[in-house]
Formats: C-alpha cells, structure tokens, sequence
C-alpha cells in the first residue's frame, strides 16, 4: 500500500470521485444491547506540506494507483446542477457556459493521502468522511523499529486551518482520541504508524468501554482476518444517526467538542472486504455505538447490511464490484 498511496495519491484519488447528491429512505435500527441515548436510533435510508499536481503527473499516475485501488474506495454519485431557466445540465456543460467561473463557487477539499491509508476529510465535523486502508499480513506486522511511544497527536498541515481538529479540542472533553485507521494496522515503519496520529485521523470517541475496549477488539479482529485473507480493503467512518425523542419527532443530534467545535459521531462503521486466494471475495460490515458496551463484546451483535450503512452515510461502497461476486457476507462464523 505504501507504494500506491503516496502523496501523489492525492490527486489522483480526487479525479475519480464525483458530487455527493443522494436522497434517503426510511430504515429504523435499534443500536444493539444498550444505548445512551433515550428512544429510538434511526438510519434514514435502508505530517507533510501539501503539494500541487499538474494534470500531467495526475494522469500519469493514474493507471499504476487509480487502475489498482480505485473499485476499493468509497463512491459518491455525481450529481446534476441547475441553471437559470431550470435546465438540468451536467456540471462540465454548466461550467462551460461560464456561470460557475465567472461567479465561482465554494472550494471543496478532502482527500489526505498517507503512505499506508488515505482519507477524505469532512471539514464541517472536523472529522473524516471515511478513512481506507489495503491490509495485508506482511503490512500489519510490528517491526522492531515501530513504537508507539514515539508517535505524538499531530495537527494535519494539509488541512486549511479553518477546519482542523487540534489536541486542545480534546483536552478535557472526556472524550478518547480514537483512530480510525488504527496505528496498530501499520506498525511496518514509524513514520507509517506516526501518520496514523494526525487528527484528520481521529475522532472522538468514548474511551472505556468503547475505544480502549469494544472498538479495539474490532481493530484486533480486522488484523487477524489477515492471517486467513491475503489482502483486506478496509473501509472506516463515523455515522450521525437520527433517534426519535419523547416527543415523537426524530432528530439528528451530536455533542461538539473544543473552540474548534469537533462532532462527536453517535456511531462508527467499519466495511471489510476480504480476498482469497483463489481470488474469491467476502465481506463483512458493522455498525458500532458510540457508547460504553458490554464487556467482552460479541462482534456479531453488530453486523449490520451493507446497503444500511451506504444509506446513513450517503456512501456507496466497492460498487464496481457485482454483489454475486461475494461468496460470503457478514457471516457470523468469521467471528470466534
């Protein structure tokens, strides 16, 4: 992963992805065993400087990363705009007629590419949309060199200052800060696993009973899957689910944290397609609280359909891939 996911990815990474537009349906699912929250949960829906790249070193990197990732990364479906008259045209027509550039629009920017992972960054939440690692045996080993000691919580430079997270947002709050790709997935090198403690990287997260606890055993899960599967594609994010209040309405709500107003996700999702050797495919989705769980927690308890998590977080995930192709999903036997 290294080797594909440099900081060119970047760029590259972005020419693949359209304009989230989607709209959602109505779906209930009650959080597992336990919740904080009174009633209801609901899912409507079923350490480097930022570089520029010339659209020349765009393309003529896409085939070696694009060609080999881009049916593993999450997808948004490109959306329509409309002009003045009430014509829907495609966004490259609309531009072309020089109402987007003679007035502009807001800019738009997410994606962090790491060594071992990339991202795309949600600067309203100060968290990221959803963070995507390729694991494999080899990649998730501990080296002599990787300590964790040695790694410090960092603010991400490639992110405009408006909208990073910092290590004061956190202090006091009560809350962990909690990696999504975790630092233990790439502890290959230092500077793989000291990538992992940019806060682009990090959410807040319950710590006992959740981050130290519950979502570990998950990350420990996710590592030991590649003992058996020789390459995982590994998909995290946070989820802000709605949940119907005492007065029967239902609502989305989030504590924030910090003068930088950090969201707190009431969930998190994890999606793990696992390849075999033979070249089969399986996969496995869950969907976690963010909240104190039960001790030695029962991993099965949140195995979630992967078209519910695609409807609450307005993703679509591995959609180049035919369903069919899937010999097995969210089977429960994975889990011992």
């Amino acid at each position: 992963m290294a080797r594909y996911l440099s900081r060119r990815a970047l760029s590259v990474v972005c020419t693949s992805f359209g304009v989230c537009a989607g709209s959602i349906a109505h779906w209930t699912y009650s959080s597992p065993k336990s919740s904080n929250h009174n009633g209801e949960t609901h899912l409507q829906g079923h350490q480097s400087k930022s570089s520029n790249y010339s659209d020349e070193a765009v393309q003529s990197a896409k085939g070696r990363i694009i060609e080999k990732f881009d049916r593993w990364l999450p997808r948004v479906e490109a959306s329509t705009s409309i002009i003045p008259g009430g014509q829907p045209e495609n966004r490259a027509t609309y531009i072309g007629k020089g109402v987007m550039t003679r007035f502009s629009v807001p800019e738009m920017k997410g994606f962090v590419a790491y060594d071992d992972y990339v991202l795309h960054y949600d600067r309203r939440t100060r968290n990221a949309h959803w963070v995507f690692e390729h694991l494999t045996r080899e990649r998730v080993k501990a080296s002599e060199e990787a300590k964790r000691d040695k790694s410090e919580f960092h603010e991400e430079p490639k992110v405009h200052p408006f909208f990073r997270s910092t290590n004061s947002d956190y202090k006091g709050s009560g809350y962990d800060r909690g990696h999504l790709a975790a630092a233990g997935n790439h502890r290959w090198s230092q500077q793989a696993m000291n990538q992992t403690f940019s806060l682009a990287n990090i959410s807040p997260q319950v710590g006992k009973g959740f981050n130290r606890d519950a979502w570990n055993t998950l990350e420990m899960f996710t590592r030991k899957l590649t003992k058996d599967f020789p390459d995982l594609y590994v998909v995290t994010g946070p989820l802000y689910l709605p949940r119907r209040e005492d007065d029967g309405k239902v609502y989305i709500k989030y504590e924030v944290i910090g003068k930088n107003q950090i969201a707190v996700p009431t969930h998190y999702f994890k999606v793990i397609v696992m390849a075999g050797k033979s070249g089969g495919l399986e996969l496995m989705s869950f969907v976690m609280p963010n909240q104190v769980l039960p001790a030695n927690v029962d991993l099965r308890n949140y195995l979630v359909p992967l078209n519910t998590i695609e409807r609450a977080s307005g993703l679509v995930f591995f959609d180049s891939i035919p369903r069919e192709m899937f010999t097995r999903v969210n089977a429960k036997e994975q889990i011992s």
